[in-house]
Parts: C-alpha cells; sequence; structure tokens
C-alpha cells in the first residue's frame, strides 16, 4: 500500500538558513540542468547520481566525508569536421565580435569565490560567483554558428572562443593571441545588460552564452545578415592588429584602462609550489557476516545510488534530435538501467558513437589511486556494451573533485592523478586528452551550538567515448526468455577477492570497510575488452550488464526487471563470506548466453586467459521470483516487491517534486505483473515504401520547415521528410515576416517542437501571435491553410502554435488549446499510442496501428473552450491519436498519458484532413534504431515513416 504521506528525508544536523539541504538540491537541481538542456536542444541520455555522507572514526566532532550537495555531472560528444579543428589564420583588419547575450553582473566573485569552501564567504559574493546561463539565447548563438559553418569555404568564422572563466578579459586575449597578433577593443561597444558596471565588471563578468569571433572584414556583412536571421545578438567590438599589444580604448573616460603587450598578459605564469604531506585512511570494521541478506537488500535499493532514476531521467529530453540510438530506458518496460549511451551519426548509416561513465568515490577515503582505476574500470566495462572495435579506440574525460587545503587530501589527489595519468592509462593504451577540475569541494557553516562541515573525498568520473561500428548491435541488461535455454555468466576480473571497503553494503550500515576493490592487472580489463567484443561480433551474447555499485546482486536484479522476469542463481562464495560475495565491488560483468553457445563462448573467454574468472550462475526464469543461492538459500522473494523497493526512492522524491497523484499512478504500476510492456500491432507493413513509385520520378515537392527562436527539432524533421522523397527548405519565422520567403513556394507547412521564446509566453502562445499580430504574415498563413494542395504538420511547440492559429485553419475551430501536464513536470517518455480512423492525410492506411512514440514536452495537455468542443472533436472523429496502455486501451492514466490530455488525445487534425497536430514526436522515431524499444522484426524503417510517405504520396 502508498501511505498517505511522505516525509522529507533531512539529515539529523543543525543546518545553517543559507544552505540549501542535500533535499533540496536533489529536488531542484536537476529541474535546473534538465530545463537549461531541454531548452538549448541537447539530448540527455547518459548520467549517474551519488549520495554519500559518513562520519569517520577520528574525525573531529561535526566533520563529515561525502557530499552535501550531491553530484550530477552534465556533458556529452559532439562533432566536428576536420576542417574546423585548427583555428585558422587572423589577418591584421579582421573584426573581433561578441556573439550572443550581453554582459552581466555575474560570475564576478570568479577565482576568488570559486576557491572558498561552500559557505565561508559572504552570501553576496557566493551570489555573484555563479554562472547563470540562458539556454535561448545560447541556442540562438549555436544557430548562427552552424549556418556559418554550413556555408563551407565561405564561412566568415575564421576564429572561436567560448567565453567562461575570467569572461572577456580571458576570451578576447586568447583569440588575440592566437596568431600572435595585437587588437583594439572599443569598451563601449561591449554590450552590456546593467549600464551601472563598471569598467573592471564589464572586462572580467563570466556571463555564459557568449562567444568572441575572428571574422574577416569582407565577412562581417554575412555574419550580420546570419544574425539578424536568428534573431541573436552580436556586437564588432574591435578589431586585430599587427602590433602585439592589447589596447582597450574607453571612448566615455576618454582613457586607456589596458595598453600592454599580449605576451606579457598571458606569458608563463610561476608553477605552484605545494608542501604536503599523506595520512593514513581511517577504516572500519565492517564484518557482513552480520548482516542479513533481506535487509542489505532494502537498503541497497533504497540507497539512491542504486535506486530507479526514473525521477532524474523522464524530465530530460532524450530524444531530440533524432539520432539517438540507446538511452538509459531499457526494454519494453523501461527501466533506467542502461550500460551506455549510443548516438548515430546521421540519419542514414549505422555507425555512431558511444558514451559511458565510471566513478567510485567512497574508495578513496581508503586508497585513491584504487579509487581511480576502479572509476576508469568501471567507464570501459560499460562502454563495451556497445560495438566499439577496440579498447585503443576509447577516449577518456576526466572529472577531479576534491577539498584541498584539506589534511591529507593534497597528497591523495597528486597519488591518484599520478596512477591514472602514468601508470594505468598508458598500461591500457588509452588517453585522457581532455578534463576539468574542482578543487574546493568543502561545505562549511556554524550553527548555534557547533560547527560543520562535509569534506568530498577525492572523486574522479571518467566519461569515455568511442566510435561505434554499427549502433544496432548494442547490448543491453534486458534478460531474454525468448531465445530458448539460456545461462548468466559472471565474468569477475576481482578473481574471488571480494573486497567490501568502500562499498554502498558498508555505506548503508554507516560503515567504510578497511580493504576496497581495486584494478589489480590491467592486462586482464584489456583481455576482457577483446573477449567481450569478439562474443558481440560472433552474436553470442544476449544480455550484458556490468558489476559496479552494490555488486552482482544489483546486477542481477537490474536485469530481471529489465527482463520482467524470475532468477534461479547460485554465487560462488568459496572462502568469502555470502553476503561479500553478493556485494563486493570488484569489476566485471554479467552475459546471458544461450545453452547452445556455452562451449563457443567459454572458448572465446579460455583464448583471453579468463577461464578460471567466468562463473556459471544459474538463469532466467519465467515469472515473479528471485531465488539467490550462495552455498545456501540467501534470498527467495517477489520480483515486484524488489522492483517497488528499488523504485520507492524515485517515487518518493517525485512525489515531493511533482504532482503526487501522477507519481503515485506510476509507482502503483509497478505491482502490475500481467503488464506487458510496451508492444506494437501495425495495420501495414513497414518496410513497404509506398512512395517509391512517385520518388523515382525525379520530382521533389517542396516543404518548409518551419522553426522560430528556441525551436530544435528542425533537423531530424528535414531528415523525415527528404527521406519520403520531399525537398526540405529550412525556413525561420523572420524569413516569413521579412518576405524573403513566401509559403506559395511549398507543397507542405511544418511546424517543429523546441521553446520558441523560451515557452515564457505559454506554449506556443508567442509564436502564434507573431503570425496573428502581423498583417502579412497572418494573411499569407491563411492563403496557406486554405489551399487544397498543401499540407501541414505541426509537432509538439508547432502543434500548440497551430491550435493556437485556429481562426485561421478552416474546420478546427473545436481544436483545444494546450496547458502545463497534469504532472506539473516537463515529460519525456516513449508512449504507445493508437491510430484512429480520422480524415488525417498523414495517417492513411495507419487506423488501428498501436506502436510506441517519444513523447517530450511540459505542456502537452489538451484544454477545450468547453465540454461541448470536446464532444464535437470526438463525434467528427478529428482525435487521429491518442495515448493507450500497454493493453491498448485509451487512458488518462500516467504516465502511460504523459500530459492527461482527455480521452488519451494525442494528435487531431482538422475536418478535411490536410492540416495535423500532434504533440508527440514521430520525426524523432521514424527510424527502427531511433526507437528505446522496437520489435526483433522491424527493418529499417519503423512504422512512423508512413507517415511522412503518405504526405509524399498525398502531394502526387
Amino acid at each position: 500500500a502508498i501511505p498517505d504521506a511522505v516525509q522529507p528525508w533531512e539529515v539529523a544536523r543543525e543546518r545553517s538558513p543559507r544552505v540549501a539541504s542535500a533535499l533540496q538540491i536533489m529536488i531542484e537541481g536537476p529541474i535546473g540542468a534538465a530545463a537549461f538542456n531541454n531548452e538549448f536542444g541537447r539530448p540527455n541520455i547518459l548520467g549517474y547520481f551519488r549520495t554519500f555522507e559518513l562520519a569517520i572514526s577520528g574525525d573531529a566532532p561535526g566533520r563529515i566525508r561525502g557530499y552535501h550537495k550531491p553530484i550530477m555531472i552534465a556533458g556529452g560528444l559532439g562533432n566536428i569536421r576536420r576542417a574546423h579543428v585548427e583555428k585558422r589564420e587572423v589577418p591584421v583588419g579582421a573584426r573581433i565580435i561578441v556573439l550572443g547575450g550581453p554582459g552581466m553582473l555575474i560570475g564576478l566573485g570568479g577565482g576568488a569565490a570559486s576557491s572558498l569552501t561552500s559557505g565561508a564567504s559572504l552570501e553576496d559574493l557566493d551570489f555573484a560567483s555563479v554562472q547563470r546561463g540562458n539556454p535561448e539565447i545560447q541556442r540562438r548563438a549555436q544557430e548562427v554558428i552552424d549556418r556559418c559553418w554550413a556555408l563551407g569555404h565561405r564561412n566568415p568564422i575564421l576564429l572561436i572562443h567560448d567565453v567562461g572563466a575570467g569572461g572577456l578579459s580571458n576570451a578576447v586575449p586568447e583569440a588575440i593571441a592566437h596568431s600572435h597578433r595585437g587588437g583594439r577593443i572599443d569598451f563601449r561597444s561591449i554590450p552590456t545588460a546593467e549600464p551601472g558596471m563598471s569598467p573592471l565588471e564589464v572586462w572580467c563578468n563570466e556571463a555564459q552564452e557568449r562567444y568572441v569571433l575572428a571574422v574577416a572584414a569582407d565577412g562581417l556583412q554575412t555574419l550580420a545578415a546570419i544574425c539578424e536571421r536568428e534573431r541573436c545578438p552580436f556586437a564588432a567590438i574591435g578589431e586585430i592588429t599587427g602590433d602585439g599589444r592589447l589596447t582597450i580604448e574607453d571612448r566615455h573616460f576618454d582613457n586607456r584602462p589596458v595598453d600592454m603587450p599580449v605576451d606579457v598578459l598571458l606569458g608563463r605564469p610561476p608553477k605552484m609550489l605545494r608542501d604536503v604531506s599523506s595520512q593514513r585512511p581511517e577504516s572500519t570494521v565492517f564484518d557482513p557476516a552480520t548482516v542479513t541478506l533481506r535487509d542489505a537488500v532494502s537498503r541497497l535499493l533504497a540507497l539512491p545510488t542504486i535506486a530507479d532514476k526514473t525521477f532524474l531521467i523522464t524530465i530530460g529530453d532524450r530524444t531530440v534530435g533524432g539520432l539517438i540510438a540507446r538511452d538509459q530506458m531499457v526494454g519494453p518496460w523501461q527501466v533506467p538501467v542502461a550500460d551506455v549511451a549510443v548516438t548515430a551519426s546521421d540519419y542514414v548509416g549505422y555507425t555512431g558513437e558511444a558514451m559511458a561513465m565510471g566513478e567510485r568515490p567512497p574508495v578513496a577515503l581508503l586508497d585513491g589511486p584504487a579509487s581511480a582505476r576502479l572509476a576508469v574500470g568501471e567507464a570501459i566495462t560499460n562502454i563495451v556494451a556497445a560495438d566499439i572495435e577496440a579498447l585503443d579506440q576509447v577516449r577518456l574525460s576526466a572529472n577531479w573533485m576534491a577539498a584541498c587545503g584539506e589534511p591529507g587530501e593534497d597528497a591523495s589527489l597528486f597519488a591518484t592523478v599520478k596512477a591514472v595519468g602514468e601508470e594505468l592509462c598508458p598500461a591500457l593504451g588509452i588517453t585522457i586528452p581532455v578534463g576539468k577540475d574542482s578543487l574546493s569541494m568543502k561545505s562549511a557553516w556554524s550553527g548555534s551550538a557547533a560547527s560543520h562541515s562535509v569534506i568530498s573525498p577525492v572523486s574522479l568520473i571518467v566519461s569515455a567515448f568511442a566510435p561505434v561500428r554499427d549502433i544496432r548491435r548494442t547490448l543491453t541488461p534486458q534478460l531474454r526468455l525468448d531465445a530458448g535455454a539460456t545461462r548468466l555468466l559472471l565474468v569477475d576480473l576481482g578473481r574471488g577477492r571480494s573486497r567490501l571497503g568502500g562499498s554502498c553494503l558498508a555505506q548503508v550500515y554507516g560503515a567504510l570497510g578497511s580493504t576496497p576493490a581495486d584494478l589489480d592487472d590491467p592486462q586482464l580489463l584489456a583481455s576482457f575488452v577483446s573477449a567481450i567484443t569478439t562474443l558481440k561480433a560472433r552474436n553470442l551474447v544476449l544480455a550484458y550488464h556490468d558489476r559496479s555499485d552494490g555488486g552482482v546482486l544489483i546486477t542481477l536484479l537490474e536485469m530481471a526487471f529489465a527482463g520482467h522476469c524470475g532468477l534461479d542463481v547460485s554465487v560462488p562464495a568459496e572462502g568469502v563470506a555470502p553476503l561479500a560475495a553478493l556485494c563486493s565491488e570488484e569489476l566485471g560483468a554479467v552475459i546471458q548466453v544461450r545453452v547452445d553457445d556455452l562451449d563457443a563462448v567459454r572458448a572465446v573467454l579460455r583464448g583471453q586467459g579468463l577461464e578460471k574468472e567466468t562463473h556459471d550462475l544459474g538463469a532466467p526464469v519465467a515469472g515473479d521470483r528471485i531465488r539467490i543461492v550462495a552455498g545456501r538459500e540467501l534470498l527467495d522473494e517477489s520480483r515486484t516487491q524488489l522492483r517497488r523497493e528499488w523504485s520507492a526512492t524515485s517515487w518518493r522524491l517525485q512525489r515531493l517534486r511533482d504532482n503526487p497523484e501522477c507519481a503515485d499512478q506510476e509507482y502503483q504500476r509497478i505491482v502490475e505483473t500481467e503488464d506487458c510492456g510496451l508492444n506494437a500491432l501495425l495495420t501495414f507493413d513497414p518496410g513497404e515504401d509506398i512512395a517509391a513509385p512517385f520518388v523515382g520520378r525525379g520530382a521533389r515537392p517542396c516543404v518548409a520547415v518551419l522553426r522560430e527562436q528556441g525551436v530544435n527539432s528542425q533537423v531530424e524533421m528535414a531528415a523525415a521528410f527528404m527521406r519520403a522523397g520531399f525537398e526540405a527548405h529550412d525556413v525561420h519565422m523572420t524569413d516569413i515576416l521579412e518576405g524573403r520567403v513566401a509559403l506559395g513556394e511549398f507543397r507542405g507547412l511544418i511546424a517543429c517542437g523546441g521553446f520558441s521564446y523560451g515557452d515564457v509566453l505559454g506554449a506556443g502562445q508567442g509564436w502564434a501571435k507573431s503570425i496573428l499580430f502581423h498583417a502579412r504574415a497572418r494573411a499569407e498563413f491563411a492563403e496557406f491553410f486554405a489551399r487544397r494542395d498543401a499540407f501541414a504538420l505541426g509537432v509538439c511547440n508547432g502543434c500548440q502554435m497551430m491550435s493556437a492559429l485556429r481562426e485561421l485553419i478552416p474546420g478546427s475551430e473545436h481544436w483545444p488549446g494546450f496547458v502545463r501536464n497534469r504532472s506539473e513536470q516537463y515529460e519525456a517518455r516513449f508512449n504507445l499510442v493508437q491510430i484512429r480512423a480520422s480524415p488525417s492525410i498523414l495517417l492513411r492506411g495507419m487506423q488501428g496501428t498501436v506502436m510506441p512514440i517519444a513523447t517530450a514536452h511540459g505542456e502537452g495537455r489538451a484544454e477545450f473552450e468547453s465540454s461541448s468542443a470536446l464532444a464535437a472533436c470526438e463525434s467528427s472523429g478529428l482525435i487521429a491519436m491518442r495515448y493507450v496502455d500497454n493493453a491498448g486501451r485509451a487512458t488518462e492514466h500516467y504516465p502511460e498519458n504523459p500530459s492527461g490530455s482527455p480521452l488519451g488525445m494525442a494528435a487531431l487534425c482538422n475536418a478535411d484532413g490536410r492540416i495535423t497536430i500532434t504533440m508527440p514526436h514521430p520525426e524523432r522515431v521514424f527510424r527502427t534504431v531511433q526507437n528505446s524499444w522496437h520489435p526483433d522484426s522491424w527493418g529499417e524503417d519503423s512504422g512512423w515513416m508512413r507517415l511522412f510517405r503518405n504526405a509524399r504520396v498525398w502531394v502526387s
């Protein structure tokens, strides 16, 4: 039963009112990060969540080791053409441009504030050190950059430099110094949002979403035209000179606040010298023999580090861009247990890129180098789930965190960096070309009775990247029961040591332990990668999951959760406590293989010297029982009950943050043992290209892929229509408003999804009003919608915009508006929809089909002016698509219906079917590989490709 109320967890100690609680950060931090990423238009398909606080024996009272602020990392992989890797030579006379947002009183605490212990400085200074961001401005700046490089040899940008730490005081000199030039800056040309800023504040503020560009004088007009089209602010603030000096001229004060040689400004700083000493770690005794497995399981499954991360994942857009081949959610039941994130290189082929992460900071309290080796090892055991060619293809990014200045921490950091950079990575033949550091990881405050501090362990978070040969060959933890008899094999890279120091098991009992897991033999890890790569190439592995937090116990449970099945396993525990064998966090992985392939699998492992490290654990079984033996029966439990315990932490946090009724509905769904998961029932052949006869004639009708500032789904939309045989044109609203483009040129009008005007004017409302209140644009849109030979599609933000234009669209007078989701949260899901009989020309021949689709919106709940309008839409057959549950029933239940729209409404059309609007995103899943889950029988095209081909057939 679900309790009536859930009390927030608070650390049982006095907290300064100026210091946010860990719970507040866990709730609000992810919302801010996801909101920025969603609006900027980048998919969030990878991450981790570590919570850790532990009082160490021998430490002073009030001193805690761990994180008062739970750690989140944002980042990812980008693509760049070889021609753009190196900065070009910048000639004298080139213009210096600031592209993007204005300067503001941001980041002026600068290095001083960021180097201070959190809570130790004045509140105003802490605020000034924050580098706040504006995602819509950053999106516009990115669009300008994209439009420039797309010009090829006519690209006006010679050099680009981001604005970060130090603001323009760092970015401008570095941009000037590249070609060993000088620069003259017109100080009063620098854009600012606050007129009262001093020259120092203008020059040094760290306002983000800005870039410094060097642009050839004859390219300035081209850049200006692009910026005007994208509504992106820019300013020419100076020019490149040949005198080697940086000169800043201030017309207001008629002086030169800076006038000095660039090589002096950027000269070599003196090396830092630190006199540090090591400290022996204070280990504590932890005896797993005193712990019962059932109690340990309950504690581990509730630990946020291990528990279900749905509350974090579903608020971040995971499908924007249409290139996602593997996100966090695995299988028909969409369980967030993926080891690796995989993206496609393009919209045609099957090559791509893989990303994975690894970290084990609690181990650093006992052995810093061991924690770093485990972090690298975990990143590698995660990334091999993708179809990477070899270990030497992997590149690492290292994020270092430490509380420098604390006794012993500097020495530990030095030893840890040395262990990874000079020993482990060279032994593995891989490199760490990039990284970042945060070396003031301490929070401190004073209460009425005592002082408190939370000091981070030395923390290495490793992100691994590698090219992928075939994105279709990614392994997941989902156990399969449809492949005949199978077995589960553990490849134990710890060689039976089962060390528990710094493990999650020790943590949930308030202990640290003594000896931690480690990567003792780098060659063993290299052999493991070679073995898994070979097994994948020969199609000998059905499921794969690495061993990390919580040990093989959690590995097996997560595989069972993803497979919706039971387990009958026996874990080897010779010479160690059974709980240690189950919960030690030594490196390794569990693989599922067919019984018929066992000999071949063992031969590959034997060839890599892994025969003694491989153990047959047992098998997945149908049903709901999880049975685990380690010398004796330790667990015989319902999978459903264990899954509820695993998801309870996510549910509680979601309940505090979102609509609690929705959180309860999603949590209650876990107990539905008969839930068949996502499925597909198509009433047509998705492999049939009904547009082929028309495409074969060579004609490619033109469609306008329309976007407004903040829209971020235009590329995948264009790719889908081009595949269907159209010629897609990028059309910005400024092109329409200023008369550069006329809609009469096009047979189709496609309004894309995103965050037009940052949604500050309501979902799509600002976009619609820019049309309704502009005489020429209004007339042009009205004329287009009235044409009998033209069609229109609005998706997500475009759906909201078109619904607000219903006074211009014939046969749409009963359409609803769209408001905040019932969950009161942004919803990124993979939902089932049913296509209904309707006039929609885009959904012809698809009636009765049920299949999954990507959803990603914050304001998608249909709201009708009256109950009669809803009834009119329903009776006239204008509801073209509706959300259904896994049994195919139309639903308003959350999260099967992520927005809460009445009657499960997901898409509508107008009376003659030429205009269709939909909240879910068909353009992000038109290829089978773009679907988070899909039937094995699907080929290259998913069922959604038929929608775009229907359009091509109709215009012919």
